[in-house]
């Protein structure tokens, strides 16, 4: 009887051990990469630190992508605690773009995580460009850009919600960078300070960054993820200098037929 007892309290003390040196991987187990993003190719430089070693025992890295492992390796730790290994991004499971998991693990208890973006080389390029939009009866103007993970399909102009819309192909998560001229399309307040432009992709409305303002431009970042297609950015109005060519031709022709018809006037005979 005693000796069952012993054997209880005995495995609910390693229970209790176990657990408060799970509880503490932050203080006894580190781990962190050289970059928080990698491309295609890229070395990726591994480095921690245990601080109670035990003998023999080596530091074991895991790498997931959306559950899936994707690299292993062991690691022999020094004499004070710390350790370094270089792992190759590359390779038939480095196949996917996204977030991926650096999982340390030492001994039977110890366990830390880490996270760093990677982005294969297909869609890894960027691509800068010049883009012709179309504006329906108005005309056209240039819009210049970046992209990356997805290419341009066409920008049109909607006047009716003062929106310019850029379709893209999507082969990835991504980003397009708009260099907006001022001139044809822009967010503007009642004191003609800028105002804030809406970003929707497809039809959800967006965070964007505004990298670059001038007196000429306004350059915006909008990220997008892939499956995504139409991009819109509203603002308070589009193509100005085309609605007051329009109005101007509206004039002329208005003039042209008071004119027209002055010059074919018939003369009303008066009957007495």
């Amino acid at each position: 009887m005693k000796q069952n007892i012993m054997l209880f309290l005995a495995s609910m003390i390693l229970s209790i051990a176990s657990f408060s040196a799970f509880a503490e991987t932050n203080e006894l187990l580190s781990v962190t990469t050289s970059e928080n993003s990698y491309e295609e190719g890229d070395t990726i430089v591994i480095s921690g630190n245990v601080t109670a070693v035990i003998l023999d025992t080596p530091v074991t890295l895991q790498v997931f992508h959306e559950g899936n492992l994707v690299d292993i390796a062991q690691i022999t730790v020094a004499q004070d605690g710390k350790f370094t290994y270089t792992m190759l991004a590359k390779g038939p499971l480095w196949q996917k773009d996204g977030k991926y998991v650096l999982r340390a693990s030492y001994g039977a208890s110890y366990m830390v995580e880490t996270n760093f973006e990677y982005n294969t080389k297909l869609s890894a390029i960027e691509t800068t460009d010049v883009f012709e939009v179309d504006a329906g009866n108005y005309g056209t103007f240039d819009v210049n850009y970046t992209i990356r993970g997805a290419t341009v399909k066409s920008m049109i102009i909607d006047p009716q919600v003062f929106a310019l819309i850029a379709t893209v192909e999507t082969k990835d998560d991504g980003y397009i960078i708009l260099d907006l001229p001022r001139e044809s399309i822009d967010a503007k307040k009642n004191d003609s300070t800028d105002d804030s432009f809406i970003i929707l992709i497809d039809g959800v409305e967006v965070p964007y960054k505004e990298i670059n303002t001038d007196a000429d431009s306004r350059t915006i970042t909008i990220e997008f993820e892939q499956g995504d297609s139409d991009i819109e950015v509203i603002g308070t109005f589009v193509v100005p200098e085309f609605g007051s060519i329009a109005m101007l031709i509206l004039i002329v022709g208005i003039v042209s037929i008071i004119l027209l018809s002055s010059k074919y006037r018939i003369p009303v005979t008066k009957s007495y």
